[in-house]
C-alpha cells in the first residue's frame, strides 16, 4: 500500500462515516427501523435500518473522484456505469422493502435488473482456469454464469445478515484478499484493487456502528449491494471466482442446505425465514454474538488468505476441505440438536 492508497483509505473510512450518521438520522426521521420480536430478531431496541445507502454512497464517491485510476485498468467507463446502475437498482430494491415490508416475488426483481445492468453494461467472463490445465472459453454461457455468481452471492449475503456485522466484517475480509491479490506481481490489477481498497475501507467504516451491539443495520438494499459488489469485483478482476467462493465458502454452503432443506420440507426457500441458519445454531450452542462472528471471520480470513499461495489445483482441493468441513459441522450441529430433544 503506498502513500495514495493510504489516504484513500482514511478518506473512505471518514467518509463512511459521516454519510453512516447521516442516513441513521434519515431512517428514524422517517420510521424505517427494525422492530425485534420473538421468533427470529434477537435484538432488544428498534434499529434503524438503510445501513447500506452509507457504504454505497461512500463507496461510490470515492471511486469517482478516483475515476481517473479505474480507468487506466481494463475496464472502460460503460463497465462502471453498469455496475453503478445495479447498485442503484438494489439501493431503490431496499429502501422499498425497508420500508414497506416487500413480498419475496417483489423483493427478486430488484436484484435481476442489477444483474441485467452489469451484463448490459458489458462486463464478462470470457475464460475461467481448468484446473486440469489450461483455460475453459465461456463465449455465450457468460451471461448465465455472470447471473448465477451474482445471484448467489447476493442472495448468500442477504441470508447471512442474521448477527450484527457478520455480513459487514466477511465482505471486508474478501475484499482485503482482491486487494492482496492484485496487488501481486503475476496478477496485477491496480485498478481493481483500489476499488477493493475502497470496498475495504467503506465496510470497515461502517462496522464502526454495525458491530454488536449494531446502532444500524444494513438493511435490504445493503445485505444485497455486499454480496452483488464482491461478486462483481471478483469477476473483473480476471474471473477469480474461487477468491470469494473460499471468504464466503462457509456462508455459500450454509445457503445451500437451507435452500435444500426447506425445500426438503416443501417450503419456499426464500419466503420463510427461520432460525436455523449455522450462526444462530452457534448461538444455540452458547457461543456469545461476537464469538460466532469471529468464527466467520476466521474462517473467511484462513481461506480467503489461502488464494495468495495457492495455483489452481490447490485451490480446488482446499474448496473440497471447506465442503468437508462444513459438513463436518453440520452433522455435529444436527447431533447435537437430537441429543437435547431426546434429553
Amino acid at each position: 500500500m503506498n502513500i495514495s492508497h493510504f489516504l484513500i483509505f482514511i478518506l473512505t473510512i471518514f467518509l463512511t462515516i459521516l454519510t453512516t450518521l447521516a442516513v441513521k438520522y434519515l431512517a428514524v426521521m422517517f420510521n424505517i427501523v427494525d422492530r425485534p420480536d420473538n421468533e427470529r430478531k434477537i435484538h432488544r431496541r428498534t434499529i434503524p435500518l438503510l445501513g447500506g445507502l452509507a457504504i454505497f454512497l461512500s463507496y461510490f464517491i470515492i471511486l469517482y473522484f478516483v475515476r481517473g485510476q479505474l480507468m487506466a485498468g481494463n475496464l472502460a467507463y460503460h463497465h462502471w456505469l453498469g455496475v453503478f446502475i445495479g447498485a442503484c437498482w438494489l439501493m431503490l430494491g431496499g429502501f422499498l422493502d425497508d420500508k414497506y415490508n416487500l413480498k419475496p416475488r417483489y423483493q427478486i426483481i430488484f436484484p435481476l435488473l442489477a444483474v441485467s445492468s452489469v451484463i448490459t453494461g458489458g462486463v464478462e467472463i470470457v475464460k475461467i482456469t481448468n484446473p486440469l490445465g489450461g483455460y475453459i472459453y465461456l463465449g455465450q454461457l457468460s451471461t448465465l454464469l455472470i447471473a448465477i455468481w451474482l445471484m448467489g452471492m447476493m442472495y448468500t449475503t442477504k441470508l447471512l445478515d442474521g448477527l450484527d456485522g457478520l455480513v459487514t466484517g466477511t465482505t471486508a475480509i474478501g475484499a482485503l484478499v482482491i486487494f492482496l491479490f492484485t496487488m501481486t506481481t503475476k496478477y496485477y490489477q491496480p485498478d481493481i484493487g483500489l476499488a477493493a481498497l475502497v470496498l475495504l475501507a467503506a465496510c470497515l467504516g461502517f462496522l464502526l456502528f454495525n458491530w454488536y451491539p449494531a446502532k444500524i443495520f444494513l438493511g435490504e438494499g445493503g445485505s444485497l449491494f455486499l454480496g452483488y459488489i464482491l461478486g462483481v469485483l471478483a469477476i473483473i478482476s480476471g474471473g477469480k471466482i474461487a477468491i470469494a467462493l473460499l471468504v464466503m465458502g462457509i456462508p455459500i454452503l450454509d445457503v445451500a442446505w437451507t435452500i435444500a432443506r426447506r425445500l426438503a420440507n416443501g417450503k419456499n426457500p426464500f419466503k420463510f425465514p427461520d432460525k436455523k441458519h449455522l450462526h444462530f445454531r452457534f448461538l444455540n450452542l452458547g457461543l456469545s454474538v461476537r464469538q460466532t462472528v469471529l468464527l466467520y471471520y476466521f474462517f473467511a480470513a484462513i481461506f480467503g488468505l489461502s488464494v495468495l499461495f495457492l495455483q489452481s489445483k490447490g485451490k480446488l482441493l482446499t474448496l473440497a476441505i471447506l465442503f468437508i468441513i462444513m459438513m463436518l459441522i453440520v452433522v455435529g450441529l444436527t447431533y447435537i440438536d437430537r441429543k437435547k430433544q431426546l434429553s
